[in-house]
């Protein structure tokens, strides 16, 4: 299996989420194509709707680009060689609703000027108030992906997932965690095909379980307070992105298209100087006791 293989099935990937999610959906809305070109090599496809029934705002970015990394962005991915390529599709999903959750997903290939080659990917879900059987079958539909491939996987990538999903300054998960992996690297952790198969698996348990979330939730009640908190949570989401979030920064630091990058950003957020928190007992207060690592959903 070649690089252009894994970038065709990708792009197929990208084709067939957008369609389901318009399908969830339900509105007018449809993902706008927004191409474009890296000076330094290839290029993507940024596929963003905006204003849907119970999307306000949705990203599903796909991309293919190589060429030479600046010598801190190769330092900082161990490589001794700075020529690299990279293929990838990235979702960021925000609802209108403070009851639907915030979903993301990303799925990537890297081959290094050297000859290593790797996958990376996560997917995590941040809901506004979380309700805990959802977020059980969340887990357990992310378990019997990786189960499929390896019963290693899941224990591991849950708690990587903890560990990279976590503002260390509020001293909270983003969400209520997923999966995340990187350097899942060809030859000495599987075949390309066995590595792209688990990747595939992964990615194809976002669009069914995000829809069933959609038609769960999207019409459960909410007042101004709900709206409120989900202001405070979406900032927390623009904090987490901006700082620490390191394929954004990468995305930066190594020419990315800026608006592709940062199309996984709220479309509205808010930063009140020191909130009150939340009473306890609240709903409000029942969620941020669940934002913490060691959760054995499964």
């Amino acid at each position: 299996m070649s690089r252009h293989d894994i970038a065709a099935r990708l792009q197929d990937f990208q084709t067939r989420l957008c369609t389901q999610l318009e399908a969830a959906d339900g509105g007018s809305a449809r993902f706008g194509q927004d191409d474009w070109q890296r000076p330094g090599g290839g290029g993507g496809h940024s596929r963003v709707l905006e204003g849907g029934a119970i999307l306000e705002k949705g990203g599903v970015g796909f991309s293919e680009v190589q060429g030479e990394l600046s010598a801190a962005a190769a330092a900082q991915l161990h490589l001794p060689d700075p020529h690299f390529f990279a293929t990838g599709v990235s979702v960021v999903l925000h609802p209108r609703s403070p009851r639907v959750p915030i979903i993301h997903m990303n799925v990537r290939y890297f081959e290094a000027g050297n000859g290593e080659a790797w996958f990376g990917g996560g997917i995590d879900l941040t809901p506004i108030y979380v309700d805990e059987a959802q977020a059980r079958r969340f887990h357990e539909r992310l378990k019997a992906a990786c189960d499929k491939h390896n019963p290693a996987y899941y224990p591991k990538y849950t708690r990587w997932a903890d560990d990279y999903f976590y503002l260390p300054h509020r001293h909270e998960t983003r969400g209520v965690g997923g999966i995340f992996f990187d350097r899942l690297t060809v030859g000495q952790d599987g075949t390309v095909e066995e590595l792209f198969a688990f990747v595939q698996d992964v990615a194809e348990v976002f669009g069914p379980y995000y829809a069933e979330l959609m038609a769960e939730n999207h019409a459960l009640p909410f007042t101004e307070r709900e709206e409120a908190w989900q202001t405070l949570r979406r900032n927390r989401y623009a904090e987490f992105n901006l700082a620490f979030d390191r394929g954004t920064r990468f995305g930066l630091e190594t020419g990315g298209r800026t608006e592709s990058i940062l199309m996984s950003l709220p479309p509205r957020c808010g930063w009140s100087y020191n909130p009150a928190p939340p009473e306890a007992g609240s709903p409000e207060a029942t969620t941020l006791n669940w934002l913490r690592k060691g959760v054995e959903w499964v």
